[in-house]
């Protein structure tokens, strides 16, 4: 333990501590002050390599007039008046004021005056000298942003500044960008091996584009460990880089694959229980968009408040507006066409026509504009990746639905039946369940859900008359992988698909990365004709 004794000579020594560094913080500040009289008088030296200097001294000294001296000097309003070399700035009005204290320089002849002159190093230098005065601002979005642009002009003059800045600056976020705005400074300077090798290492850690190019081009002319650490760098980040690639085609490839889910989970349930070859399904999707084009003109013209909740407005009307049309389609055309496939795919494709020449008359051939809520608009970057929250939203919704869904149809009463309808059909009307009625109830469900697709869509798609006829192919595509009836199926086909398409895109072109995945699924279902997850039941192995 400590004693008496020892506890005074550790406050004495602490209060020494204390005065040694307010007293160290006065004399930089009165240095600061002194400097800048003597950093302003280098610019009235006729020598463009001493005003260069002068013009880092008057940026490091951090005084108030900095920037309006360096701001007149760019603009050409900077003069030196004789007898005294002293420096005057031109004011808007027409006066003169000492550039050193901001005072009326009083009357001054023109012949006393001379320019300041300027090259295009010196107006070079001059930008981003004022560029890093924002360094010491006291607002850390403004000292971020000249950090960012000291990265990117890479000028070597400007690492004074910069370790002056980095010597105050308290802020992780932008004392990390000042490093490696530094990093980049010297790399492009005259530092020494050491210096540039700790800088590659700072960029690497960059792990984007911009440290490549940075790198790359310190490369093309560094020699012998500089050029290896250089080149050794470049692959790492390309690596990294390749990775990240991946992670972003998967996460394009799960956003595609959540609409085609959407899209396709309702054509599950009515191909897989009544075999009906549907080519209106698509059109239930368009009839979903359309409904919330129209929910957000009533919301946009009565109720402007409450745009941004139009879409909960939306989802139901269009799952009742999609499912009667559906069950209206079941009871009107599909259910005196059953057992006849190739009279039922022309039927509903001519009903297809008509719901599309329906619209056409009703909204119009264009496209119309479906707005996005505030709460989906907009993006994030996590790591390299660029996620926006509309396709986040709609990857989170397909979930909700498929698990709604699901739920519905294992632990319902109208879910047993349908499941008992779908493995084996005489069995369960002999059980006394309503097989037309099922089907009705099926056909409409299956509808409603493609409305609610057509809502989700809406928000990443153009809406217009043609909508459906984009999905309709790749709905049949995912049922058919998956396995007919099959709602695990779906979800995995819908992934599955989605996955393949965003990372043959980039090597094949969007077409050919279609072709290819129809390619692929004819050969698959040359060896497995029940898809991914075949349902079983006597019915169906009958």
């Amino acid at each position: 333990m400590c004693t008496v004794a020892q506890l005074t000579d550790i406050m004495k020594l602490a209060r020494s501590l204390v005065l040694v560094l307010l007293c160290l913080l006065a004399g930089l500040t009165a240095s600061a002050a002194s400097d800048f009289p003597q950093a302003l008088s280098g610019l009235a030296e006729k020598s463009f390599k001493k005003r260069l200097g002068a013009i880092n001294a008057v940026a490091v000294s951090g005084h108030e007039r900095a920037q309006t001296v360096l701001e007149a000097l760019a603009q050409r309003r900077l003069f030196v008046a004789n007898p005294g070399k002293r420096l005057v700035i031109k004011t808007e009005a027409g006066g003169y004021q000492m550039a050193v204290t901001g005072e009326p320089a009083g009357e001054i002849a023109k012949p006393a005056l001379k320019r300041v002159k300027t090259n295009n190093r010196l107006r070079k230098v001059i930008r981003n000298a004022l560029g890093t005065l924002t360094l010491r601002s006291p607002d850390p979005a403004r000292r971020l942003a000249a950090a960012q642009t000291i990265f990117a002009s890479r000028d070597a003059s400007a690492l004074p500044i910069l370790e002056v800045a980095l010597a105050a600056e308290t802020d992780i976020q932008v004392r990390t960008v000042m490093e490696r705005a530094r990093a980049a400074s010297t790399l492009m300077g005259s530092a020494g091996e050491a210096d540039k090798l700790e800088a590659i290492s700072t960029i690497r850690q960059m792990g984007n584009q911009d440290a490549i190019a940075l790198l790359s081009a310190f490369g093309d002319r560094a020699k012998g460990a500089e050029k290896a650490a250089a080149s050794q760098a470049i692959a790492e980040i390309e690596r990294t880089l390749a990775l990240w690639s991946g992670a972003q085609n998967v996460i394009y490839g799960l956003s595609l694959g959540s609409v085609l889910l959407l899209a396709a989970i309702g054509l599950a349930i009515t191909f897989g229980v009544m075999g009906v070859i549907n080519m209106a399904h698509g059109e239930m999707v368009m009839l979903g968009a359309y409904v919330t084009f129209a929910v957000q003109e009533v919301l946009r013209t009565s109720f402007p408040g409450l745009f941004d909740w139009s879409l909960l407005f939306a989802i139901p009307l269009a799952f009742l507006v999609s499912g009667c049309v559906g069950v209206a389609l079941e009871r009107g055309v599909i259910r005196f066409l059953y057992g006849r496939p190739l009279e039922t795919l022309l039927a509903t494709w001519g009903v297809s026509l008509i719901l599309q020449q329906a619209v056409r008359t009703i909204f119009g051939p264009n496209n119309r504009e479906v707005g996005n809520p505030s709460w989906m608009s907009g993006s994030f970057e996590l790591g390299q990746l660029a996620l926006t929250w509309n396709r986040l939203y709609i990857i989170l919704f397909a979930l909700l639905i498929f698990a709604g869904l699901y739920a519905a149809m294992r632990w319902t009463s109208f879910g047993l039946q349908m499941r008992s309808v779908v493995q084996n059909r005489q069995m369960a009307g002999a059980m006394g369940i309503r097989t037309k009625w099922i089907d009705a109830l099926t056909f409409g469900l299956g509808s409603g859900i493609a409305g609610i697709a057509g809502v989700a869509i809406s928000q990443i798609d153009n809406v217009s008359p043609n909508l459906g006829q984009s999905y309709i192919i790749d709905s049949f595509m995912v049922v058919v992988f998956g396995g007919v009836g099959n709602l695990w199926g779906t979800l995995v086909g819908a992934m599955t698909l989605g996955v393949a398409n965003k990372f043959l895109e980039p090597y094949a072109g969007a077409v050919l990365a279609k072709i290819f995945v129809l390619v692929f699924i004819i050969l698959f279902i040359q060896k497995r004709p029940r898809g991914l997850f075949a349902l079983k039941g006597r019915g169906i192995e009958a």
